[in-house]
């Protein structure tokens, strides 16, 4: 009688492929502690046999080609803790998660994993407006273009929206005050996804406080520049829209619109179907990434946290 030596178990010899095969494909779904109820397990146990299993769906996959990134950082703790995504956008997953904060020098972590071979056949990263990410892409791959994510770009927007709220409400007293008090969702949400007693509320705000009136339509109108198809027309539109802010005193828009003036370079590229990229992604990805941290009730274990995120768009074993 011979026994097959399995290397990805060589850690937990006692343990047959099967049952560590059922353990992994369950701690897909389910937190640690419920496997480990339903196997009589124990939860470190349980945790050992998933870390063999997520090692190997790694090791399966082999290292990542990618031509088109999305890079982001997500906070993983308290007192501003960030970690560094990096995705590929073509296969919609993420394929790196490191550094100690979102510094230049960390983003440089991820561009020493990959081969000089696979950095020069990188064609578009995508990206929020933070410098020490463009610093550290532009260095290691020069002929990378750089495309900032549009719902960073409109999470910005959103911010102005928010601020604007906040300066009208303090300004005014009495039962003006009352019509912007309970708001703040309303007027950061687009008009179309309101129901009917949303919309009605945002008449009667619109009726007695004009500029948050403007201040809505122009958070509203900002979303068709990426419709464009034409970068000469785009400009044209965004040239319009920051012209219809004069007179409005709406500095914190003000604000924005000179924020995107800095960056039109990196906004300006998705007008090129060859552009196309699915902005998004990335902040998808850290939905998951919270996700997973509230089923894993923060898993402690940052490494295994990591390759958690790295395997989720795997195929199980």
């Amino acid at each position: 009688m011979t026994t097959e030596k399995l290397d990805w178990l060589a850690a937990l010899p006692r343990y047959t492929q099967r049952f560590a095969l059922f353990v992994g494909e369950r701690c897909r779904e389910s937190p640690l502690s419920d496997v480990a109820r339903q196997t009589g397990l124990h939860w470190h146990t349980v945790k050992n046999l998933d870390t063999l299993y997520l090692q190997e769906q790694l090791r399966r996959a082999g290292p990542p080609q990618p031509q088109r990134i999305g890079i982001d950082e997500i906070a993983i703790g308290k007192h501003h803790q960030y970690r560094i995504v990096v995705s590929n956008l073509d296969t919609g997953r993420p394929i790196w998660f490191g550094g100690i904060d979102r510094s230049e020098a960390s983003l440089d972590l991820f561009y020493a994993t990959i081969s000089p071979e696979n950095k020069a056949q990188l064609k578009i990263a995508a990206m929020d407006m933070w410098k020490a990410f463009r610093k550290s892409t532009l260095h290691h791959a020069p002929q990378t273009l750089i495309i900032y994510d549009k719902f960073h770009i409109l999470r910005h927007l959103q911010d102005a929206m928010d601020r604007t709220r906040r300066q009208e409400y303090k300004q005014l007293d009495g039962d003006e005050r009352c019509y912007i008090k309970g708001q703040r969702y309303t007027l950061l949400s687009h008009w179309k996804n309101l129901d009917q007693e949303g919309q009605q509320s945002l008449k009667e705000l619109f009726r007695v406080n004009r500029r948050l009136y403007k201040a809505y339509l122009l958070k509203e109108q900002f979303g068709q520049l990426w419709d464009y198809r034409c970068p000469e027309w785009a400009r044209k539109f965004f040239a319009k829209w920051k012209a219809s802010l004069r007179w409005q005193r709406l500095p914190e828009f003000e604000k924005f619109a000179a924020m995107i003036e800095k960056h039109w370079d990196g906004i300006i590229p998705y007008c090129d179907p060859d552009n196309k990229v699915p902005l998004g992604l990335v902040e998808g990805l850290n939905n998951l990434i919270r996700s997973l941290q509230r089923r894993a009730y923060g898993y402690r274990d940052e490494e295994y946290l990591r390759l958690k995120i790295l395997t989720h768009k795997l195929p199980a074993l």
